[in-house]
Order: structure tokens, then C-alpha cells, then sequence
């Protein structure tokens, strides 16, 4: 679900999570017992190929960024900046497509690559209000691996 009324081509930051369809675990495997071994995901096949296809998208937009990003074993978080715009260009950008079209496109691509159909139908989308929560999102990001038994997307 969009927020009503907001326009998803202002720049600003958008908390992004992906779920792959009925939640199977496709993308990898959360190891390391927390102790000197760091919990992590290590990346099956496919979650090495979303992995570049991100990396991909942040080298063809320059308007729209991936900042921070984990792939879980059946989701992945992003934290997606889109940058202000205002003086590039007097042609306006579509209200509410930019997140949008850049997720769908991200799907599409992952999608291809992988040969199935991966992800669920929509996506969770969260606006990024300030400093602190950016940098709570953020440490939340980084710290999903260590939380992955207590993560409300652990099967």
C-alpha cells in the first residue's frame, strides 16, 4: 500500500522491503553463530544475482540511488534516495512513479535473470522522515542477518 497523497518522485529516502513469494528461502542462508563468526547471509545463486542486478541499478539511474541494502533468505531491505531534481529540467517527473517504476524495474530485472518469477505482487515502502530514523533504518539493515531467528520473515 502507497501512502496516499504522497508524491513518490520528491527526493528524499523511502525504506524499501521485497518479499520473495510465499516467503521461500531462495536468496541465501543466514550463518555465523554471533560470537567471532558475524551472522550474514551467504548468497545462494540468485541472491548473487540480485545482488549485482542493485549494483546495476545504482550505475543506470542518477536520479535514484540504493544507499544500504541486505538480501535475506526470502526478502531484502533497501534504503532507496532520490535525489532533488528541481533545475535539471522544466519537464515535470510523474508524480508517484519514480519508487515505483524503480522497484518494478529492479523485479523485472531479477526476475529475468533468475528465469521464475520471484517476488511478491507489491512491496512495503516506508518514507524516511529524519536523521534518526534514517540511521535506525540504517543499523536495522546491517543488523538483520544477527536477527534473522526473531525476523517476522523467518519461516
Amino acid at each position: 500500500m502507497r501512502l496516499h497523497g504522497h508524491d513518490y518522485s520528491s527526493s528524499g529516502c523511502y525504506f524499501i522491503t521485497l518479499c520473495v513469494k510465499n516467503r521461500q528461502a531462495l536468496l541465501g542462508k543466514v550463518v555465523g553463530d554471533g560470537v567471532l563468526d558475524v551472522p550474514r547471509c551467504d548468497l545462494t545463486e540468485i541472491g548473487e544475482l540480485i545482488n549485482l542486478r542493485i549494483q546495476f541499478m545504482n550505475e543506470i539511474y542518477d536520479d535514484i540511488k540504493t544507499e544500504k541494502y541486505v538480501i535475506m533468505p526470502n526478502h531484502a531491505h533497501l534504503i532507496v534516495f532520490v535525489a532533488d531534481k528541481s533545475g535539471l529540467s522544466r519537464t515535470p517527473t510523474p508524480t508517484n512513479e519514480m519508487i515505483p517504476a524503480y522497484i518494478s524495474t529492479l523485479k523485472r530485472y531479477t526476475n529475468k535473470d533468475s528465469g521464475c518469477s520471484l517476488w511478491q505482487r507489491s512491496y512495503h515502502d516506508h518514507i524516511i522522515r529524519n536523521d534518526a530514523e534514517y540511521q535506525r533504518i540504517w543499523l536495522y539493515v546491517d543488523n538483520n542477518p544477527a536477527l534473522w531467528d526473531d525476523d517476522m520473515y523467518h519461516v
